[in-house]
């Protein structure tokens, strides 16, 4: 429930398993340089999926 909340408003997914701290997925509609001006650092595990660190609420 909380990845539910933590997305909210956020151009940001999380994966089923997900728990609280774990990294989360970049959406599409937003464009790497701007996820990084937005969350900082992003790991781009392929061209498509990228993930952040969880922000802090």
């Amino acid at each position: 429930m909380f990845g539910i909340i933590a997305t909210k408003g956020q151009p940001l997914a999380t994966p089923a398993d997900w728990q609280a701290g774990d990294d989360m997925i970049v959406g599409l509609a937003l464009a790497t340089d701007a996820a990084r001006a937005k969350f900082g650092e992003v790991e781009t595990v392929l061209p498509y999926q990228r993930k952040v660190k969880a922000p802090v609420a």
